[in-house]
């Protein structure tokens, strides 16, 4: 056996701090032997005489798990299900005498929620800790949980393949800190940036460029250095174009390493070559796993991350800067062996806005699943749980609500039995409804592989149309229709309904709108309206783009982008929305102001509406709506359009709400506010009865305003009865005219005949002597000839001008010498 790894060093003080603490944390680079030796040294499987202990070792994916099985059963020169074997999601290699099991997180949660004690069990190792997979973040937890009230003797290690472990030391109660130390070669760095600006990720989108740029420095790296290549990648459609552009390269094999690589593409990458070899890999080459024989690593510096829409149930990935600590550990995978050389696709500079280290998951993901798994260990809100970081409350809420819909939890977040076989399905909460409510209407066969599609992503080259994907798998033999059918197989374990006469592309419709209810959608103008209220498209030329109806199994919604893009779905029709989102079918009375499109002019609608959540069934129009509905509907179209438009305003009403608006501003209290916001809200003092009693937009334009806002005066305190006094409507000049005062203007203005304020030494101040009156002055022919505040002063000052210019215009009007003794008069001299 090779035993000489790094991490034997540091066997003796871990195997230490087990027996004494039973919770340890362990900080081994990749390459050291953490994920292979470690567990075979505390299983007693590496010396004679040793006591032999059962581990359980959790990795976060299945790819890893087959091949640290693999590796540590070859190390003990036998295959996986003997002494070490392992166990995915519809695939369980073990034996009598497995004594090291490798599961994934997910496998580990159920063993938990199944039986919390792990019978059998003396070890768990959780592995990648520091890549902040939920899955694994809940284990832990439920781990700590089981140690305090269940088995105290369950000895838990958390690896690390970084060193930053003081968190993980105080989650575990100050538990040791053992490091394994790698042969560290120097890594070379070599900054290779664009030639030119590549534009950033946008949504799952990758520049071309950059793709174009990273296969060139893969060929210059290949030129330059020996030895193989890791090259990291954020995702397998990326993966694949870089590979088609690399093409065929002399004497150097290409191979793709990433979640859905058959089988023998992963052994090969994992196994020395025969020839040099260039491995595209995504993040799952960081640590999980030992690519041997590598001397180069070419970087893109991208990875992906989950982002989950709580407001429209949309999740999605999107590509994302990568952290300075995976860029770390990618770069280390050149040195595990002998130097090496890491070629980043980047300029230096910008590692300054890179973050530190990945974002957890738990803070980025849909977390139905991770809630229903609290609800089924008893803590529905998750506060009990010593997670390293807490659940965004936003995300848990969204979670609750998405699980009451399903049935899956009471209102106050207890698990139902419903729940809990969800949740023994192993599958998200969704798919778990889609599955066993499906099976009675669609059969168990077909319902297993309709939600086998929809758990195993197919791959995109397949199409948009989910059931034209079903007809295409099922006849093929690829790697991804041997997984599916797998999946199928495990699936089709778990419900016993028989099959049902029903066609193919209607069982598929049922099955995706069971599982997403809030997306069914309707055709809407050349695009789709889901239920949630999403706006959503399908690709040019999608043969789905002329369904009336789709249920939708994968959408996501890039940022910025107004609609939602339609990566797969399935036609249905309206029966099958009705009953798959029955819970979103309401049936209401609607009394709105509606304002028709290109007009400004809004009317009252009431109806009686059938909706499936945002979409619109049925209609017909309200005979007797609630009057307080239409109250408030006629309440909001005054506020739309405004009091001062809606409601008619002849000259008389006009005139006293501007003389109100005057004395408010110029006394306050307790003269009103007759402004546009202020009468709205006082709506009920001022408009009432008629506003009750009005059902139209008519009603409401033939009201009397000018006698409603009376009832706006100060009539308790007295006060309503010096309005006149106040600000008077009208004032009577030296001739006897009664001019009406403009207060629609800052200060109230008098517009008058200079000739009919001859003999008028001053005008009046209005507001109690506060507000002198502004005077307009008029020529003969009714034209401004001068303004002013102060008449005695423009007697003095500004006539002598005035009548200078106007009596050669207008001769037969009077222009005394002294207009403060002269006669007023409205008339012209008499003709000689």
């Amino acid at each position: 056996m090779t035993l000489d790894l790094p991490v034997r060093t540091a066997l003796p003080a871990l195997t230490a701090a087990l027996d004494e603490r039973a919770v340890a944390v362990l900080s081994a680079p990749p390459g050291t032997g953490k994920t292979t030796l470690v567990p075979l040294a505390l299983a007693g499987l590496l010396d004679a005489g040793a006591p032999v202990r059962r581990v359980l070792v959790a990795e976060p994916r299945r790819l890893a798990v087959r091949a640290a099985s693999r590796r540590m059963a070859w190390l003990l020169g036998e295959k996986p299900g003997g002494r070490v074997g392992h166990t995915v999601r519809g695939e369980r290699v073990v034996g009598p005498q497995t004594v090291v099991e490798v599961v994934t997180t997910g496998v580990l949660l159920q063993r938990l929620q199944r039986d919390p004690e792990l019978p059998g069990v003396d070890l768990v190792l959780l592995d990648e800790c520091h890549e902040r997979h939920l899955d694994a973040d809940t284990a832990l937890a439920f781990l700590l949980d089981v140690r305090e009230t269940l088995r105290p003797e369950l000895a838990v290690l958390v690896a690390s393949a970084t060193s930053d472990t003081a968190a993980w030391a105080e989650l575990l109660g100050d538990a040791p800190v053992v490091a394994a130390h790698g042969i560290a070669h120097p890594v070379e760095v070599v900054w290779a940036p664009p030639p030119r600006a590549v534009r950033p990720p946008h949504g799952t989108r990758t520049d071309p460029a950059l793709l174009e740029h990273v296969a060139a420095v893969v060929r210059r790296a290949l030129a330059e250095r020996g030895g193989d290549l890791l090259c990291f990648l954020p995702g397998v459609g990326e993966i694949a174009r870089v590979a088609g552009q690399l093409g065929a390269l002399p004497g150097v094999d290409v191979l793709q390493l990433h979640g859905q690589a058959p089988a023998a593409v992963q052994d090969a990458a994992l196994a020395v070559g025969a020839r040099r070899r260039v491995i595209l890999a995504t993040s799952v080459a960081e640590s999980s796993l030992t690519v041997p024989g590598v001397r180069i690593v070419v970087d893109s510096g991208l990875a992906r991350e989950p982002r989950t829409d709580h407001a429209r149930g949309l999740g999605s990935l999107v590509t994302v800067r990568a952290s300075l600590a995976a860029g770390r550990q990618r770069a280390g995978r050149a040195g595990r062996e002998a130097p090496g050389t890491v070629y980043r696709c980047w300029a230096e500079v910008a590692d300054a806005r890179a973050p530190r280290f990945p974002t957890p998951e738990i803070a980025l993901a849909d977390l139905t699943g991770f809630a229903l798994q609290a609800a089924c260990w008893g803590d529905p809100d998750a506060g009990g749980l010593a997670l390293p970081d807490p659940p965004p409350a936003g995300a848990m809420a969204a979670a609750r609500q998405t699980l009451l819909a399903l049935g899956a939890v009471t209102p106050d977040g207890r698990a139902t039995e419903r729940g809990r076989r969800f949740a023994r399905t192993g599958l998200h909460p969704r798919l778990a409804r889609a599955l066993l409510d499906g099976a009675s209407a669609v059969g168990a066969r077909r319902a297993a592989e309709i939600v086998a599609l929809l758990s195993e992503e197919p791959p995109r080259e397949l199409g948009d149309d989910l059931s034209a994907v079903w007809r295409a798998v099922r006849d093929a033999s690829t790697p991804y229709a041997a997984r599916w059918r797998q999946e199928v197989r495990r699936l089709r374990a778990q419900v016993t309904a028989g099959d049902r006469e029903l066609p193919d592309a209607a069982a598929a419709g049922l099955l995706v709108a069971l599982a997403h209810p809030e997306r069914v959608a309707r055709a809407r103008s050349g695009a789709f309206l889901m239920a949630s209220g999403t706006a959503a498209e399908t690709a040019p030329g999608s043969p789905l783009s002329g369904a009336p109806w789709l249920a939708i199994a994968v959408a996501d919604r890039p940022a910025g982008a107004a609609s939602a893009r339609i990566q797969r779905a399935v036609p249905i029709d309206e029966s099958t929305a009705r009953s798959a989102a029955a819970h979103l079918l309401t049936e209401r009375d609607e009394v709105y102001w509606a304002v028709p499109p290109g007009s400004r002019r809004g009317e009252l609608t009431a109806r009686r509406l059938t909706a499936l959540g945002a979409l619109e069934l049925d209609a017909a129009q309200l005979a007797r709506p609630d009057p307080a509905l239409v109250r408030a509907a006629l309440l909001d179209g005054l506020a739309r359009e405004g009091v001062s438009e809606l409601l008619r305003w002849p000259e008389g009403a006009s005139s006293l709400r501007a003389r109100l608006a005057f004395l408010h501003q110029a006394l306050g209290a307790p003269w009103p506010d007759v402004s546009d916001q202020a009468l709205l809200a006082a709506a009920d003092d001022w408009l009432e009865p008629e506003l009750s009693r009005a059902r139209r937009r008519a009603d409401l334009e033939r009201l009397d305003v000018g006698s409603a806002l009376q009832r706006l005066l100060p009539w308790a305190t007295g006060e309503a009865g010096r309005l006149d006094e106040l600000a008077p409507e009208r004032i009577t000049v030296p001739t006897g005219s009664r001019i009406r005062v403009d207060y629609s203007t800052e200060r109230p203005v008098l517009a008058v005949k200079l000739q009919e304020l001859f003999g008028w030494a001053s005008a009046p101040a209005l507001a109690g002597g506060r507000i002198p009156l502004t005077i307009h002055l008029l020529s003969p022919a009714g034209r401004p000839a001068a303004v002013t505040g102060d008449l005695a002063t423009f007697w003095r000052e500004g006539y002598r001008a005035v009548r200078a210019d106007l009596r050669g215009r207008y001769p037969r009007h009077p222009w005394p010498e002294d207009p403060t003794t002269a006669e007023p008069t409205r008339r012209a001299n008499p003709r000689k």
